[in-house]
């Protein structure tokens, strides 16, 4: 029997690769993805393949068929992991496909607020010289970072921080200390004591009740007025009008971020006042390269699922794997 897939994002080549290798599978984009039309169409699906749209209780009561849903990326906090579960339906999400990506962004993030990149950029073009003077720029090399989170993203971070030739803090409860030493880093019980003392602090870690917001005003507060923070996990993780606030008064000297609370972020995002800032379109997980990974492994979750052999290191609700 042909099962059919929902597609909630652009067909890209990497989920073409797999999916036009099997003519027992038919799919198909969603372009109109409100809950009201997906609600309608859903029970139609055998699998579901998610981008950023909310994957919602609503929707997964209607879906009859529904054996997986894959999501492109590894991000969930849009889709209802409970109501999946309680549906008995796996939520995969496609591993290390895109980590070395968003490490390399994060990096990058660092590397342009050091070396002053988008100032330097802006006052070249005017015919300012001196800028290299009146506001000089930082080597990573012999600075201090401190890493939220020592996931698939975090510890290939940890390992191009390594060989910049930075002191490398990490603060991760969820798993053995020992591999963080390992990989050439101090594990943090406390991180927030250590907020004094370093020169950046970036967020790479889930977004959880216990994350959102938790690098506020009072941590912003306590770092130095040199350092810099970084965010390419997900919005308010450093809570946004904490964030403004610092950067306004420039308790901090400055910040890249990747994800917004509202996204698309619109052009009155108050953060976008200010010069001190860097941002991206939550664009840190996508390249060509991870955008053509992440459509094979989600395309692959489904497929490997149709066929009994679903990897579980690649599922979230393991419970319903049974």
């Amino acid at each position: 029997m042909t099962k059919r897939v929902m597609i909630q994002m652009p067909v890209t080549d990497g989920i073409k690769s797999v999916l036009d290798a099997r003519d027992d599978i038919e799919y198909e984009r969603f372009t109109e993805t409100s809950e009201d039309n997906i609600v309608q169409h859903i029970g139609n699906y055998d699998a579901v393949i998610l981008g950023v749209v909310p994957f919602t209780a609503r929707i997964i009561e209607k879906a009859d068929r529904l054996k997986i849903a894959a999501r492109h990326g590894v991000g969930y906090d849009s889709v209802d992991v409970d109501a999946l579960t309680r549906a008995g339906v796996p939520l995969a999400v496609v591993g290390p496909a895109n980590s070395v990506t968003v490490a390399e962004h994060s990096l990058f993030f660092m590397i342009s607020l050091a070396k002053r990149g988008v100032l330097y950029d802006r006052e070249v073009r005017k015919g300012n010289w001196t800028v290299r003077f009146d506001t000089p720029a930082y080597d990573l090399a012999g600075r201090s970072v401190l890493i939220l989170g020592f996931g698939r993203i975090g510890r290939r971070l940890v390992s191009r921080c390594v060989a910049m030739e930075m002191t490398v803090f990490v603060h991760d409860p969820y798993v053995v200390q020992d591999a963080i030493t390992t990989s050439g880093a101090t594990p943090v019980a406390d991180w927030r004591a250590m907020l004094p003392e370093i020169d950046f602090l970036s967020v790479n870690c889930p977004k959880t009740p216990e994350t959102d917001g938790m690098v506020g005003a009072a941590e912003l507060r306590a770092m130095k007025p040199t350092a810099f923070v970084v965010n390419t996990a997900r919005g308010n993780i450093i809570d946004e009008a904490a964030l403004y606030d610092a950067l306004k008064a420039e308790t901090i000297a400055g910040a890249g971020i990747d994800p917004f609370v509202v996204e698309p972020a619109t052009p009155d995002n108050p953060l976008f006042e200010l010069d001190n800032i860097l941002v991206s379109p939550h664009s840190a997980g996508v390249t060509v390269e991870s955008m053509y990974r992440m459509g094979q492994v989600a395309a692959q979750n489904v497929v490997d699922c149709f066929d009994g052999k679903l990897d579980p290191a690649n599922v979230i609700n393991t419970d319903v794997l049974g």
